[in-house]
């Protein structure tokens, strides 16, 4: 089971994400970002890069897709909150999808 972040480690880890464009979901210990590309063969791109890496942590985003626009979400259900794992995921993420 992974742990929820402490106070500390949520400064470290998930205040760069929120400066790069992720966001605290109301009612939810939980990030959110909204990534658009260029076309559906981008976005769909991304997703399965996305898909080997959660799938090698072991940590699968909320998410969905409409044509080039591909909306995450990250919590860690087992911690009812964030962890490290999404840290991990969303970071890995946006270099993914270049950004």
């Amino acid at each position: 089971m992974t742990d929820k972040l402490t106070q500390t480690e949520r400064a470290a880890q998930i205040t760069p994400l929120l400066a790069n464009g992720w966001s605290m979901v109301d009612g939810r210990d939980a990030i959110h970002k909204t990534y658009v590309f260029k076309n559906f063969i981008a976005a769909f791109g991304f997703m399965t890069r996305a898909a080997f890496w959660a799938e090698k942590l072991n940590h699968h985003p909320e998410w969905s897709n409409v044509y080039k626009t591909v909306d995450v979400t990250l919590t860690t259900h087992d911690a009812d909150g964030l962890s490290a794992l999404d840290a991990k995921l969303g970071a890995k993420l946006d270099v993914l999808a270049g950004e």
